[in-house]
């Protein structure tokens, strides 16, 4: 889970059924962390990210907001900011300890065919997730994923986590993409070859309803425990996108807003030029950690797509080939 990465929370919030297949997933770090933010695809639905840029002032993020709802639901960040401010968590702005702006960027994704109309996460949703922030948290149709579509079957939250030395690389990952992350033809998931999910992977197509291509977008974190300036996380960030790449086809289409942002919690620092690789054992600590979260994030997705259930319409994996479950 991206929790493994020390100082990392997660919670959601969400409503399925009765006219509902929407939520709120938010990623939280109450000491802080330096954040950046990697955009692809040609409809991003995005809050505070020209913030991330490195030339920019802030430096630390409090929480990042993923959310369900198309643009309507960047109001759930204004839930994460007040549970945050009623905390004294944020950018200092005055000389008392009340005296702080929350920094919250966000990202949405587009679920809006699958509630009813108008039913869509607001600040209370933010809020709620904040709320039920732990180290612990469920996996598929759940917060941001609840009414998330990947292809023709239902995406969800997916999270994954890898050592690499001493440090911890962590991803989470709301998968909702206009490409299929599964060759329709055989149940194989295209990111299968990334680790052991705990499934035997079949061998025959399924006979799926076609799926109108709404606007989707896939949206995630990419942590680590390391200590990274602005411009090393967003490095970070890129890299996640290529696990997203390696996970959906097609990715980062005219109807997706793929947004991944990087969090580093600064626990842990890099090498300096005095390591075996001298002037370079900075940027080849930073490679081994980059190339990690390219395989958390495409794993993230694939424990999303597996962990799904079906809701809104869409069939889920586990609905369409049991089997691999037995």
């Amino acid at each position: 889970m991206i929790t493994d990465v020390p100082g990392v929370l997660v919670g959601h919030h969400e409503r399925v059924g009765d006219g509902w297949a929407t939520g709120t997933t938010v990623v939280l770090v109450p000491d802080g962390a330096v954040g950046a933010v990697d955009q692809r695809g040609g409809a991003p639905g995005t809050r505070e990210t020209n913030l991330l840029e490195p030339e920019n002032l802030v430096q630390r993020v409090n929480a990042v907001c993923l959310s369900g709802g198309s643009a309507y639901g960047l109001a759930a960040a204004d839930g994460v900011m007040r549970w945050l401010s009623e905390r004294n968590l944020g950018f200092p702005v005055g000389a008392k300890p009340h005296e702080v702006v929350p920094i919250v960027p966000a990202a949405v994704l587009f679920d809006l065919p699958r509630s009813e109309w108008g039913n869509r996460p607001d600040a209370s949703f933010g809020y709620a997730a904040c709320e039920a922030a732990s180290g612990s948290f469920a996996l598929g149709t759940v917060g941001a994923g609840a009414g998330a579509a990947v292809g023709s079957l239902k995406g969800g939250i997916g999270s994954a986590s890898e050592v690499v030395g001493e440090y911890t690389v962590g991803a989470l990952a709301a998968v909702n993409a206009a490409g299929e992350a599964v060759d329709l033809t055989t149940g194989r998931a295209y990111a299968a070859d990334h680790g052991d999910f705990g499934v035997t992977w079949p061998s025959r197509a399924a006979d799926l309803p076609s799926r109108r291509t709404d606007l989707n977008t896939t949206i995630g974190v990419v942590a680590v425990d390391a200590a990274l300036s602005k411009a090393e996380a967003r490095r970070l960030a890129v890299a996640a996108q290529d696990g997203l790449a390696r996970a959906v086809r097609p990715a980062h289409t005219m109807f997706d807003g793929d947004t991944v942002f990087a969090l580093a919690t600064g626990a842990r620092e890099l090498p300096d030029a005095t390591g075996p690789f001298g002037a370079a054992a900075r940027p080849v600590a930073l490679d081994a950690l980059c190339s990690a979260a390219a395989r958390v994030f495409a794993r993230a997705m694939v424990h999303g797509l597996l962990a799904a259930t079906t809701a809104g319409g869409v069939p889920a994996y586990r609905d369409v080939w049991p089997e691999a479950f037995a």
